[in-house]
């Protein structure tokens, strides 16, 4: 059965998207195209291109080759309390685009926050990422990651410094764990989420928190005006992939997260997304602290926190972090060394290269 063939009609997939709980992390189906969806006060316009990874425009970008043959792995290695390395990225620029959500439509989308490479705009290919440059640590990273523009009123606050991007294991075999396709994308949360969606989610780990204020839905009302004192979020992506897909219609469903085991403890990929990749959690320090009644997401309220990834790391930088951070079950810094076990040494060196 060709792809086209599995694609619903217009009107069919307004109506079964829309009633997905998360919905669609800023995209919606309309057989009406003037049309826009609005939810919890947050409107968004229709996407009206397609990327030009996708030349017969259905939404479906294809693995090339696809990953075939693979079994969720139920195995249980020997125990590692970590099994991780960072990503340390700066915020590069802020712009109005979105290349996932809104492909060749410069300006259409909220403004977003951009980390790691330097050129993601709206007409951003995994060919344009992998000729940019980075403000990541490691050069070998040329990825995208963005997030909705945080505001005190209208002046945007930004992230200061690098940035702490975890690439983990989010299943209880982490040796089974191997490194992103490039051209991979995908979007976590979605800005037209309820509350108690975004509470509920399953990447939501610590929501927003400054101070002794922790797992707020919303931003707390205030912070202690301490120099020391951020507001911060944690939020995981799912990590499990369908192995055919490199992006799907709603930039989601081509990705899953963890399930846990019947009669375990045991974290394992679902049977129809069973390749397992490293889990993203994205852990960012806004700048603000005091009075926060005027602080708001470009997206809208605290709960409309979500977040893009476009995989362009080189390969075999990738690799290296993967095989001796993830499946070794080190917990690394961004050049691939972890303090505690000296011995193991490190996957890049000083310069955070390929040795």
């Amino acid at each position: 059965m060709s792809r086209r063939s599995k694609i619903l009609s217009g009107a069919l997939v307004t109506s079964a998207l829309l009633v997905t709980p998360l919905g669609l992390g800023g995209v919606a189906a309309s057989s009406t195209p003037s049309a826009a969806v609005t939810h919890t006060g947050h409107t968004m316009a229709l996407s009206t291109a397609s990327s030009p990874e996708d030349p017969d425009g259905d939404g479906y970008i294809p693995a090339n080759p696809p990953v075939t043959g693979v079994t969720p792995s139920a195995q249980n290695p020997p125990h590692r309390y970590f099994h991780e390395f960072q990503a340390n990225c700066s915020v590069s620029h802020t712009r109005p685009d979105d290349p996932i959500v809104y492909p060749q439509q410069p300006g259409k989308s909220h403004d977003h926050t951009f980390l790691g490479n330097t050129t993601t705009n709206a007409s951003s290919t995994t060919a344009t990422l992998s000729a940019g440059g980075t403000t990541c640590k490691a050069p070998g990273d040329l990825s995208g990651y963005w997030m909705p523009t945080l505001y005190n009123g209208d002046r945007p606050v930004l992230p200061t410094g690098p940035q702490v991007i975890y690439y983990k294991a989010g299943v209880t075999d982490y040796t089974s764990v191997r490194p992103f396709p490039k051209g991979l994308r995908f979007v976590v949360g979605s800005p037209m989420q309820s509350a108690d969606e975004f509470r509920h989610h399953p990447g939501f780990v610590e929501g927003w928190e400054c101070g002794d204020s922790f797992f707020n839905t919303e931003f707390p009302a205030s912070c202690p005006s301490r120099p020391d004192v951020q507001l911060n979020i944690r939020f995981q992506a799912p990590s499990c992939w369908d192995g055919r897909y490199l992006d799907t219609p709603d930039h989601k469903s081509h990705m899953a997260y963890p399930v846990v085991k019947p009669g375990t403890n045991d974290n394992v990929c679902p049977a129809d997304h069973p390749v397992a990749l490293p889990m993203i959690e994205f852990k960012m320090a806004f700048p603000v602290n005091g009075d926060m009644s005027k602080v708001r997401l470009a997206s809208g309220p605290g709960h409309s926190f979500h977040y893009d990834f476009f995989n362009a790391w080189d390969d075999r930088t990738l690799k290296a972090l993967v095989d001796h951070c993830v499946v070794g079950g080190l917990q690394c810094d961004a050049r691939g060394y972890d303090e505690t076990h000296p011995e193991a040494g490190a996957a890049l060196g000083a310069d955070y290269r390929l040795p």
